[in-house]
């Protein structure tokens, strides 16, 4: 269910609804800057031009309605999982806090892994997550430091950049499966893909870096933002 800042009636909670849906649709195939505020409501079905304006204001807050929408949905999927997860098991963690996303691109319906693409290549310099509340990014934060509990073989400097771009591969992958199906390609069994993702990320989480790796990190002076794939 799309949150709204004060409560709305019913029609407008569920106008409010189709317009985060299409919203998601419509940046997610077309890129941020490539779709009006006014395409959005037309496709939704809405006959006032202004219709996003009026529930929204601006691209900007539809952008994080998006958002918020989608990662409300996850940390709840994610509280659910970790219930059963053995807090020393790396590949169930793991899969606890990823395997929601995964289910989002398996979703004929949902564009949330394409919009987040598409986001993360708009607006340079900005982190599409800045916006979110700290409640909301509690979920990621979470995961991150029980991982890099679970990587002795890593070097802390390196852990939560480990920790973010195997999430950034899970979210290209699942994207590109998402796209195949949706050009008629045909896909690996769910169960399959499932799995030698999930072997891939903990591969590469787990393993030691190279005496390179080792080397460089040692020349850098200052530490990168490590910046999240997915909420």
């Amino acid at each position: 269910m799309v949150t709204s800042p004060m409560p709305s009636p019913k029609a407008a909670r569920s106008t409010k609804e189709a317009l985060v849906l299409t919203g998601e649709r419509l940046f997610a195939v077309h890129g941020i800057d490539g779709v009006s505020l006014r395409r959005i409501g037309t496709e939704a079905g809405m006959g006032m031009n202004t219709v996003v304006q009026y529930h929204f204001g601006s691209k900007d807050r539809l952008v994080e309605a998006i958002m918020v929408n989608r990662v409300e949905l996850l940390a709840s999927r994610r509280a659910l999982l970790e219930e059963r997860v053995p807090r020393d098991d790396l590949r169930s963690v793991v899969e606890a806090h990823l395997l929601p996303v995964i289910e989002l691109g398996e979703d004929p319906e949902c564009y949330f892994l394409l919009f987040l693409e598409q986001l993360q290549r708009h607006g340079l310099g900005v982190h599409p997550f800045d916006n979110l509340s700290p409640a909301q990014k509690a979920s990621q934060r979470h995961y991150v430091r029980r991982v890099s509990r679970l990587l002795p073989r890593v070097p802390p400097q390196l852990r939560e950049r480990r920790i973010n771009r195997a999430s950034a591969m899970c979210l290209h992958t699942c994207a590109d499966r998402q796209r195949a199906r949706n050009f008629g390609a045909t896909i690996e069994p769910y169960a399959l893909h499932v799995s030698q993702l999930l072997d891939g990320v903990e591969a590469f989480l787990t393993t030691a870096p190279s005496e390179e790796t080792v080397r460089a990190l040692s020349k850098t002076s200052k530490r990168p933002t490590s910046l999240m794939a997915i909420p």
